[in-house]
């Protein structure tokens, strides 16, 4: 065949289609990458789960998730707290640590209340003691009391501690028959009024005179008006010194009954002003409180830290004749 002849001939080129059945399968790795995807986000949260979450907590999710429907309607932990994941059931949602189950006991607790007043009676009783050493330092080295310490006396009472003044001979507390303080009781006053402030225990006065009676007779104004009245203007240096007005509880005037010395009722001593920094016993039966009945642990130990929020205005006596 000559060139010219091959030239004019064309190549023929034969396409072979191969047919595939069903389709292709090319994007479904995608769909099991997303599972397993999905999968290790689960994971993952559980495992944030489990370690951001407390241990009263974990026990309430898996109560929820073996009897949900009990926990959903008797409430618990894990199932009606404000601080629950799973919250429901609960009466208070507002709570914060938790709630007791219905028809659940809760722990009592067992409190001797007769050690407990006891022991508060013995912390007490050193307390007191400590402020009579406190008064008698203060007597000993203030200027203006330490002067007239033989006429201050202090010791320890069923009632409290007692500070009682007494009057002398050469230097009384008041005038024949009245109720001016003189100058130097009410600097004694005074100092105690600021001394005593300090002290959480409430205070009594009373004032004592000697058996010398009146012309008048026990009819008109008398020793005992003369005592009350006496007491309650010691009761006014008190405050002018500085202590509350409502600490003090009772100003009671006695005249000759309770003596100083009972040898001698006309004794100089017999005429004083007797202030009491009274116990809690002692302030419990002036306030007449009563027994307290205990229902629970909280009252107990308000029971123990006699911590009392009733106050009666102090006794004013007036006398019948001027």
């Amino acid at each position: 065949m000559s060139a010219n002849a091959r030239e004019g001939l064309q190549p023929i080129i034969i396409k072979r289609i191969k047919k595939v059945q069903n389709g292709h399968h090319g994007g479904a790795w995608k769909i099991a990458y997303a599972d397993f995807v999905t999968a290790m986000m689960a994971f993952f949260l559980l495992m944030w789960l489990l370690g951001s979450t407390t241990k009263g907590d974990l026990q309430g999710i898996a109560e929820y998730f073996r009897t949900p429907l009990k926990v959903a309607l008797s409430g618990g932990s894990g199932s009606g707290d404000s601080s629950s994941i799973l919250q429901g059931g609960g009466q208070d949602l507002t709570r914060t640590f938790g709630q007791k189950k219905q028809g659940d006991i809760g722990e009592t607790k067992t409190i001797n209340l007769q050690a407990a007043k006891a022991e508060l009676a013995r912390q007490e009783a050193v307390r007191l003691k400590q402020l009579k050493k406190r008064v008698e330092a203060a007597v000993e080295n203030n200027p203006r009391m330490a002067p007239f310490k033989k006429q201050i006396k202090l010791d320890i009472t069923a009632e409290g501690l007692r500070i009682q003044i007494i009057d002398d001979q050469n230097r009384p507390m008041f005038d024949s028959g009245r109720a001016e303080v003189k100058d130097w009781m009410r600097d004694i006053l005074r100092e105690l009024g600021a001394l005593l402030n300090d002290v959480e225990n409430k205070v009594s006065l009373s004032g004592h005179t000697d058996a010398a009676p009146y012309l008048s007779g026990e009819r008109g104004y008398s020793n005992w008006e003369l005592s009350a009245d006496r007491a309650n203007a010691s009761r006014r240096e008190l405050v002018a010194g500085g202590i509350a007005d409502q600490k003090i509880v009772r100003v009671v005037g006695l005249a000759a009954s309770v003596a100083f010395d009972r040898e001698d009722p006309l004794n100089p001593a017999n005429r004083r002003i007797s202030i009491v920094v009274l116990n809690k016993q002692t302030e419990e039966a002036i306030l007449k409180e009563g027994a307290v009945e205990v229902q629970d642990a909280q009252e107990a130990e308000a029971i123990v830290q006699a911590v009392s929020s009733t106050e009666l205005p102090p006794v004013a006596v007036t006398p019948t004749n001027q």
